[in-house]
């Protein structure tokens, strides 16, 4: 469908290596993007250029810190001469540091900030100034459920995750009357790597999670592509500010009824 189509827009995702970052890199490139992925880690990034072109598609990496304004400047410049424009930003990159408030270092605590909020209004400053100038562009941030609520062990990226909800509220504020839209997503809990030791039967958290979950699982990483290509298509282009939560109905309800 031609108002969903990402054919010939050049799309920028973060820390899409992995995970549910590739999982809607994947999206994009399949809706006919051609991806421009970043990582601190070459291996890493060099295996997801050969994993996302083994299905044909246009997929190009940059090695750089989101944090490193520098750099981050360097590498936007570089994609830009390299490729002609951004039209899509996928601000994905980010870190976690599960560790109770009353324990965590400072220094840790200002990483996960620097990391998941500061790198985020750094690489959309960067890539905004081109959008502006043309008018035309779309901004996805990844936010949490964390966003929206708190837990154990997780203060500074409950923290960063809150702000980025706000930043995203702004910008696109200053933003949409260049006819940017800057949204965010919002997923619940899903099945990675990063959670496979977890998801087993018999686990508390596991139990806890397919309980609290109206649709009784973890989400699977495809079940961000669809939102991710709304975004960054024609399709939202009077959406602006808003996050959407994909979380399978958690914050819809306060759990299921004890009788269930």
């Amino acid at each position: 469908m031609e108002l969903f189509s990402l054919q010939g827009k050049k799309a920028v995702i973060t820390g899409g290596t992995h995970g549910l970052g590739m999982a809607m890199a994947m999206g994009l490139a399949q809706a006919g993007a051609e991806l421009l992925i970043t990582s601190t880690t070459p291996q890493k990034l060099e295996e997801a250029l050969e994993y996302y072109k083994s299905f044909g598609f246009a997929a190009y990496g940059y090695v750089f810190d989101v944090t490193d304004e520098k750099a981050a400047e360097e590498n936007v410049t570089k994609m830009i001469d390299e490729h002609g424009q951004i039209d899509i930003l996928v601000n994905n990159a980010g870190i976690i540091k599960r560790v109770m408030a009353i324990d965590m270092p400072v220094e840790d605590f200002r990483k996960v900030i620097d990391v998941d909020l500061v790198g985020v209004f750094i690489m959309s400053k960067l890539v905004a100034k081109g959008m502006i100038a043309r008018r035309s562009g779309k901004i996805i941030n990844i936010c949490s459920m964390m966003s929206e609520l708190g837990r154990d062990n997780v203060s500074a990226y409950a923290a960063a995750k809150g702000g980025l909800k706000m930043l995203t509220r702004n910008l696109a504020t200053e933003w949409a009357k260049y006819n940017i839209q800057v949204n965010g997503i919002g997923p619940g809990y899903f099945a990675t790597s990063q959670t496979e030791p977890i998801r087993v039967a018999g686990n508390p958290f596991n139990e806890f999670i397919i309980n609290r979950t109206p649709s009784g699982r973890w989400g699977n990483p495809e079940d961000l592509a669809g939102t991710a290509i709304f975004l960054a298509s024609e399709a939202s282009n009077f959406i602006n500010g808003q996050i959407i939560y994909v979380d399978g109905g958690i914050l819809a309800t306060i759990g299921k009824p004890m009788n269930e």
